[in-house]
This record gives structure tokens, C-alpha cells and sequence, in this order.
């Protein structure tokens, strides 16, 4: 009889794998998953578990003394007991989501049980509560280590086993529940057991193999955004479109790619590249949509796609604006020969890139109108800059988001307030103190992100002063060589100062870290400006150099660069402003 029964139980398999799988769709699960839940997530989970439980007591299967009856339970008779699946959603809930989930599902599960009745009820109640706990207690032992499959068998094993204790204790009269344990002990131990090793398997399958996939797309996007920045940079045009367009059609395995900018073609890679050739007008109306109104759009089949050539092989597309500023300046199209409507990684990886790439052109824009104004000095600091901090901050996100998504997308927002104060900053003749230090924070959170708590910076500047005007790019500069050089190894607390004291017509601003120093000899040389920079190319200091040349050539020789360092100690550079210097 336990053998048929064990079978009966195994039968029911197929409902825990649906379950375990659209619990993976459901965001707060997943958030229980990645990191610590809410108070609210997880009494929201109890409930869910609980409700798991209570289904399983309805998909168990009356046991009668000598008698397997196979059908649903209703309300049992008091010679009734039930073989069911109810440990699983308890013991899960525990594993998964800690005590106060497993305690709240639990008792849901066992007030629901002692409910139904039958001699078995009250034992029943209780060793569902004493499953709950016993997998809470579980997860505060493991919870560093994750729960894995073989844990759940086991936890199940001794959780079932303790089951059959609880009965045999609390249930009368004894030789009837000694019957009933002989008959469902062996089938609800095994199958119950392999149910939440399943359970947690299936999980632990699914989201880990998207969070793969996930962090393959995001490395794809940045390995194709790494090959086109220097592309890019020389502007939206017939070559670095078709130079773009190639990349992402070689690494990304596409149909096709697509680059344009409002009039005509400027690069198609792929099917359909015998008629939607470089230079003629877009034939495309998904493209038009795009173009006028700014927002992304997903063509699912050819009619949508509209091309004007029958019999076209493209049969759905992305299609996402490209922006130089707020202006739509072209469009960047990914297609497939399928006609469905694209994957979301296919989605994600065209906004992806869309934004990289309308960033990249709004520098490349920022450096064009740098060269109109002929400001030679800021445009200098800002081929140093960008593209060594954007590499290193891009790196950093790659890190992050396979540990830490929300710390990935905190410091994609600085990455961008720090781009944004860029090119405003090669647009600006002027700018104040206040600016400088927003831009110097935005930096500091990308940098920090990299060395946690081992970099400790100190801002003590005077709400009077925010105001005081000086040249762009005068402050952050000095902040990153500290950062970049004045740490050799940030391996220990090291610190970085920023203050400013009003000395009456004057303000001194000083930056200062305890850092590795500067030898005097480097020191008279960082400062040189007739310095051979050919010969010396690759030396640490051309930041220094510009902005103490900008310094002296806007207020004059005593507003330069001072540096005072002692190796080994540290280093402090001041500068003083005038107080109506603009």
C-alpha cells in the first residue's frame, strides 16, 4: 500500500515544477532571492507559501485505516488522515525567506489543517509550525551560503521524519496512529523531500541562468560600445555609422543592423543590404515613427516594417532613437528574419547601446564645439579624461551588476551626472564653486564604488562660498590625480581633502590626500609649462599643467597651482581665486 501511495505522491510532481517556475516571474520572489527582502515582501511570501501548503493538503490523498482513497479532501471523518505535499510550500518558505516567513506560512498551513479535522489535526498543526521553524533556522545557518538542493533534501528529510514523531506523540488512539504512520511514512519522507529539493533546484536553475544571460548581454553591449568609441566620436557619419554597424552585426549575431540619421541610410550590414543601400532615402516607416517622436518602437512583422521592396527578408526590428542632447539626430536598428516580436535581451541590447552611443556622439559634439571656440586647453583635458574614466567606470558597472544591480545602477547615474557636467563644462567659459564640487561628487561615487570603504573624502567648504566663480574642470582634475596618483596601491584607509577659506579678497581652495608624495624634482617639473610634451608623453601631471595654465592665464601668476609634499606623506595643492573674479 505505501508503494501505491508513494506513486500516487510522485504523480503530483508536475503541479510543484509549475509552481516553482512562474514563482520565478514574480519580482518580489526574485528580490527574496537576490538580497534581503522587506518586512513587507516577506509576510507577502508567508502568505503565498501558506496558500502553497494549504493547496497541497488539498492535493493529498485520504488515508482511512487499511484504505488508500484517491480524491481531493474535503472534511475528514475522524478515522481520516491525509498523505499530502503541505511540507513543501512550509519548508520552502523557511529555506528561501527565513524564520518569520516559515513561521507565517506555517501557521497559515496549520490552522488551515487543524480546521479540516480528523484524529490526526492537532499532531498535524503542530508538526507543520515545528517545519516552518525547522527550516527558518536552517536559513540563519546557511543564509551566507545560499541553500542548495542537497539541503533541501535533507532539510526535508528531517523535517518529515520529525513529522512522523509529532503523530505518533500526539495523536490517539495510538495503534491507529501507528497504522497510519506505517502506511505514509516511507512515500510522504521521500516524495516530500525530493518535492523541495526539486523546488529549489528548479529556482536556483532558472534565476541563476537568466542572471547569466543577463550579465553575458551587458558584457556584450560594453565589449561593442568599447570597439565603437573611437568611432563614434568623429560624429554620426557614412564611415563611423558603417563601421558601428559592422561591429554590432559581427558580435551581436543579428539578421541585420541598421544605422541612419534623419534623411537617409548611412549604413545597413546584413539581409536586405541589397536594397536598403548607403545613402538613399529610409524606406522604413517604423523608422519615420522613431525620428518624430524620440521614443523606441518594435516592429513584429513585415507590415509593420513597411519597406517599400517586396518580398524583403527583414520581418521584425527595433528600432531606437539616436540623440545628441535632447535632439533626435538618427536612429540605430537591429532586425531579425523572424517575424515574432524580438526577444527582451534583443530590446535591452538596442536601448543599451542607443544610450552609450548617443552619449559617445554627445561627446564627440561637446569636443566639435570645443575646437569652435578654440578653448585648445579645456579641449586638451578633456581627451585626457573621458576616455580613461569612462573605461574604468565601465568596468566597474561590469563588476557590479553581476554582484550588486542596484549599486550598478547608482553609479551609472553618477557615470552620467559626471558626462553631463563634462560637456557643459566645454561649453562654459565660467562656472562656480558649487558646480565644481557636484562634479568632483559625481566622480568620487563612480571612484568609490571601485574601493569601498577604503577611500575616505572630506568636502569643508563654507555654503558662502559656493558661489565664487572660477574656470571649468579646475577642481576635478586635481581630485582624480590625487585619486589616480597620489595612492599607489588603495589597499588601506587613504583620505582625500577639499576645503576653502575665505581670506578676504581671496578664497584659498586646497586639495590635500596623505598619499605616496611627490619628490621635489617632480614636483618644479609637474608645474613646467615649456616641458617637451612629446618627449614626455605618457609622464603623470598634463591635468596639473592645464589647470594651473588656465589659473594663471585667467587671473594671473599668483592665482597658479602651489604643491607642497613630503614622500611618504602626502600631498597638498592650493590655489587661490579672487573673490570678484568674473
Amino acid at each position: 500500500m505505501s508503494w501505491i501511495l508513494l506513486v500516487s505522491m510522485a504523480e503530483r510532481m508536475g503541479f510543484i515544477v509549475a509552481i516553482a517556475f512562474l514563482l520565478t516571474r514574480w519580482p518580489r520572489f526574485r528580490r527574496l532571492l537576490d538580497h534581503p527582502a522587506s518586512l513587507t515582501d516577506k509576510l507577502l511570501l508567508a502568505m503565498v507559501f501558506g496558500l502553497f501548503g494549504i493547496i497541497g493538503t488539498y492535493s493529498g490523498i485520504t488515508v482511512s485505516p487499511g484504505e488508500v482513497k484517491h480524491q481531493f479532501p474535503g472534511y475528514l471523518s475522524y478515522e481520516d488522515a491525509i498523505a499530502n505535499s503541505r511540507a513543501i510550500g512550509v519548508i520552502v518558505a523557511g529555506l528561501l525567506g527565513g524564520p518569520l516567513t516559515g513561521l507565517g506560512a506555517s501557521l497559515i498551513a496549520s490552522i488551515h489543517r487543524v480546521l479540516l479535522g480528523g484524529f490526526t489535526d492537532i499532531a498535524c498543526g503542530v508538526s507543520t509550525l515545528f517545519e516552518g521553524l525547522l527550516a527558518g533556522v536552517i536559513y540563519q545557518i546557511r543564509h551566507n551560503e545560499g541553500v542548495s538542493p542537497w539541503v533541501g533534501l535533507a532539510t526535508g528529510l528531517v523535517g518529515e521524519i520529525g513529522q512522523m514523531g509529532i503523530i505518533l506523540a500526539l495523536a490517539k488512539p495510538f495503534d491507529q496512529a501507528w497504522m497510519l504512520v506505517q502506511i505514509i511514512a516511507l512515500p510522504m519522507i521521500i516524495a516530500n523531500s525530493l518535492g523541495i529539493a526539486l523546488f529549489i533546484a528548479i529556482v536556483r536553475t532558472v534565476v541563476e541562468n537568466e542572471r547569466w544571460i543577463g550579465a553575458m548581454q551587458a558584457q556584450k553591449a560594453l565589449a561593442i560600445a568599447d570597439q565603437t568609441l573611437s568611432h563614434l566620436r568623429t560624429g554620426l557619419n557614412y564611415d563611423s555609422a558603417l563601421a558601428t554597424a559592422k561591429i554590432i552585426y559581427r558580435e551581436a549575431d543579428l539578421a541585420a543592423v541598421a544605422i541612419t540619421d534623419r534623411q537617409v541610410i548611412l549604413a545597413h550590414v546584413g539581409e536586405g543590404a541589397d536594397h536598403h543601400l548607403t545613402g538613399t532615402a529610409i524606406l522604413t516607416r517604423v523608422t519615420r515613427q522613431v525620428l518624430d517622436s524620440g521614443q523606441l518602437k518594435i516592429a513584429t512583422n513585415p507590415s509593420e516594417i513597411l519597406c517599400e521592396v517586396p518580398h524583403c527578408p527583414l520581418r521584425s526590428a527595433v528600432v531606437v532613437p539616436l540623440r545628441s542632447g535632447p535632439k533626435v539626430i538618427g536612429t540605430l536598428k537591429l532586425y531579425s528574419i523572424k517575424e515574432s516580436k524580438p526577444d527582451r535581451l534583443m530590446v535591452e541590447l538596442a536601448k543599451g547601446l542607443a544610450h552609450l552611443f548617443s552619449t559617445q556622439l554627445e561627446l564627440g559634439e561637446a569636443e566639435r564645439q570645443a575646437r569652435l571656440l578654440q578653448d585648445a586647453e579645456i579641449k586638451a583635458l578633456q581627451a585626457q579624461i573621458n576616455p580613461h574614466f569612462l573605461f574604468n567606470a565601465l568596468n566597474t558597472v561590469v563588476s557590479l551588476i553581476r554582484t550588486n544591480p542596484d549599486e550598478a545602477r547608482r553609479v551609472l547615474i553618477q557615470l552620467g551626472n559626471y558626462i553631463r557636467q563634462n560637456l557643459k563644462s566645454s561649453l562654459s567659459k565660467w562656472t562656480n564653486l558649487e558646480t565644481e564640487l557636484k562634479h568632483v561628487q559625481a566622480y568620487l561615487a563612480v571612484v568609490q564604488a571601485r574601493f569601498s570603504n577604503l577611500l575616505k573624502v572630506t568636502i569643508d567648504v563654507p555654503l558662502a562660498l559656493y558661489g565664487i566663480a572660477l574656470p571649468p574642470l579646475t577642481l576635478q582634475p586635481l581630485v582624480e590625480n590625487a585619486v589616480q596618483h597620489g595612492f599607489a596601491k588603495i589597499t588601506e584607509i587613504s583620505a582625500v581633502e577639499i576645503s576653502a577659506v575665505d581670506q578676504g579678497d581671496h578664497v584659498l581652495i586646497t586639495v590635500k590626500d596623505n598619499g605616496v608624495g611627490i619628490d621635489p624634482e617632480m614636483q618644479r617639473y609637474l608645474l613646467d609649462a615649456e616641458r617637451d610634451a612629446e618627449r614626455d608623453r605618457g609622464v603623470d601631471g598634463i591635468g596639473l599643467i592645464n589647470v594651473h595654465s588656465r589659473l594663471v592665464g585667467v587671473f594671473g601668476p599668483e592665482s597658479g597651482l602651489n604643491i607642497y609634499s613630503v614622500p611618504g606623506q602626502g600631498t597638498t595643492i592650493s590655489f587661490k581665486v579672487p573673490v570678484n573674479s568674473e
